[in-house]
Order: structure tokens, then C-alpha cells, then sequence
């Protein structure tokens, strides 16, 4: 058996910024490798994860130009959508799109791979689809294109029979006469002012994600979600938006719109029993591009860090960094 690959050390930022957008919107951004490296963006997931140190690692930094940002309202952008007074009416996909090409034009950067996983999949085919002339290669992992389908897959009904114990807790939040449309119900709470309110919703929200994306549970990750309620407030709220209003893409649209990335070669990752985003929208993709390298790695869930998911992206960015 081939040894798996592993991530690359633990590396730090030669450059970090932040960058006005508009709407009253700055968003931290960072650099990492070789500045005449291959450049690289990298989106994060959620919409509303921010960035993490582990995803500076996934390229090797002899090769790459890396490029990390945190999409509004989420890290260490301003203001964080876990302000009482957020508003988060200029955080649709299309801004989002649109921040990535004013941060490659402050980076004077002609082109770029884009890597995305789960949300950062979304985006990274929404910005792809727009731009495609400014992607050199697409590195995608846990393909999610919020279909109806898959929403209500993990937000109403269908992940809550493979976890029924867990699916209590984000159950219980919402009382029984409105349990007929959870992400809505989610939505009036989420976004009440009263903290007593939006505190726990959020809480419950982001433990339901923390609990099923990984193949075996992380204890450790579920209880720090459940400790840091800043950041499950944040990333709730703004999931539950981009959630609410469908991504602000007619429903399939990713897809059905995939063929203006024939010629951008592109790798699809994705775990076996992911349970976030199950296989089928990737194979959907995948159907669509029939280009494209797909991997089915058959021993993991939907996180990023688990080994066979590592492997496979690392091996995916290894490859790209020849072209």
C-alpha cells in the first residue's frame, strides 16, 4: 500500500493585511511560501469557518504562493457576524465572489489555483464560473452546491438517521410546531437580539456540523464549539443565511453551469461517508467534468484533516505545482 501523504510543516505568514471591500467590510487576508511561488487562494468552508493554520499546509511552501483570507463576518474580518448590530445584507456569494478579485488585483496576481472545500467548494465554483480565465487549476473537496436537496438532507431530514443522538440536541432547540422547516425556525432565532436567544441556538447549530463531519467523532473539536460561542454564534448565523436564501443561486446552478470549466484542469475530493455533503453532489459534478480527477477516498467522512483526505489533496496540489 502506497504511504499516505501527510501535510507540510507548520509554516507562518511572510505578509498579512486587511483589505477594504466595501459595505463597510475589511477582510484579513494572508500570505504564505514563496512570494514567486505558484500562487494559490485558498476558501474556507462554513460559509462562516474563517481560516485555520492548518490550511497554510496542504501546499508545498517551496512552490506555492499561498493565499489565505477570511470572507466576511468570519475570522478576523470586520465587523464579525457575532455582533449584536451585524448586518448581514452585503454578505451574499456575489460579494464574496467579487472580494476575491479585489484581493487578486491588490495582490497583483494575474492567475490563480483556487482550492475549496465544503462551502469553500461552492464558492470556488461560483468564482470559477465567473472567472474562469483567472483559474488555473480547481482543487475541490466535499463538493456541496446547496441544492435544496442537499440542505434538507442535513438540516431536516436524512443525517438525522445516522445520527440520531446527536440530532436530539439540535432537535430540541427548536419547539415542535416548528420543527416542519428548521433552517426558517434556526433563522428567527439566530437572529433574535436577545442573547439568551441566539446564544444557545448557535451553540446547538454548530455542535450538530462539529458532531457528524468528521468519520469518527471528535470529542475534543465538539467541546471547544461548545465553549467558544462567539464564533458558533458567527458561523451559524451566517450559514443559516446563505442557507436561507439558497446561495442566491437558481437550485443547481453550479452544476448545471460546470461546463464553462472544461478546460480548467481540476481535482474533486471527496470522503466515502461524508455525511455534510454525501457523495452524490460530487458525483454529479464529476459528471459534468468528466475531465476531472476524482477521488472516492473510501475511508473518511467530510473533514479535511482526516489522512485519506489529506492524501489526496496533498497529492492533487503536489501535482499541480508541475503545470
Amino acid at each position: 500500500m502506497t504511504e499516505r501523504r501527510a501535510l507540510y510543516p507548520e509554516i507562518e505568514p511572510y505578509d498579512q493585511g486587511m483589505l477594504e471591500v466595501g459595505d463597510g467590510h475589511q477582510i484579513y487576508y494572508e500570505q504564505v511560501g514563496n512570494p514567486d511561488g505558484k500562487p494559490v487562494v485558498v476558501l474556507h468552508g462554513g460559509p462562516g469557518g474563517g481560516c485555520v493554520p492548518t490550511m497554510r499546509r496542504f501546499f508545498n511552501p517551496e512552490k506555492y504562493r499561498i493565499v489565505l483570507f477570511d470572507q466576511r463576518g468570519a475570522g478576523c474580518s470586520l465587523p464579525h457576524a457575532s455582533e449584536p448590530e451585524a448586518d448581514l445584507s452585503t454578505n451574499t456569494t456575489w460579494h464574496l465572489v467579487a472580494d476575491i478579485e479585489r484581493l487578486r488585483e491588490h495582490l497583483s496576481i494575474d492567475k490563480w489555483q483556487v482550492f475549496g472545500g465544503s462551502w469553500g467548494s461552492t464558492l470556488s465554483l461560483a468564482y470559477a464560473e465567473i472567472h474562469p480565465t483567472r483559474v488555473t487549476e480547481l482543487v475541490l473537496r466535499g463538493i456541496f452546491t446547496l441544492r435544496r436537496s442537499e440542505l434538507e438532507w442535513f438540516y431536516q431530514e436524512g443525517a438525522s438517521h445516522l445520527f440520531p443522538d446527536v440530532w436530539e440536541e439540535y432537535l430540541a432547540q427548536i419547539p415542535e410546531p416548528e420543527r416542519g422547516d428548521l433552517i426558517a425556525a434556526y433563522n428567527r432565532q439566530l437572529f433574535d437580539p436577545n442573547p439568551e436567544v441566539h446564544v444557545p441556538a448557535g451553540v446547538a447549530w454548530s455542535v450538530w456540523e462539529t458532531s457528524t463531519v468528521k468519520l469518527f467523532m471528535d470529542e475534543a473539536d465538539i467541546a471547544a464549539t461548545r465553549k467558544d460561542e462567539k464564533w458558533s454564534v458567527a458561523f451559524a448565523r451566517i450559514e443559516n443565511h446563505y442557507f436561507t436564501n439558497g446561495g442566491w443561486f437558481e437550485d443547481g446552478q453550479l452544476i448545471r453551469d460546470a461546463h464553462k470549466l472544461a478546460n480548467i484542469p481540476t481535482a474533486i475530493v471527496q470522503g466515502r461517508y461524508d455525511v455534510c455533503t454525501p457523495p452524490r453532489t460530487a458525483w454529479d459534478l464529476y459528471a459534468q467534468l468528466p475531465h476531472a480527477d476524482f477521488t472516492m477516498v473510501p475511508d473518511a467522512g467530510h473533514a479535511s484533516t482526516e489522512p485519506g483526505i489529506i492524501d489526496a489533496l496533498v497529492r492533487a496540489t503536489d501535482k499541480f505545482a508541475q503545470q
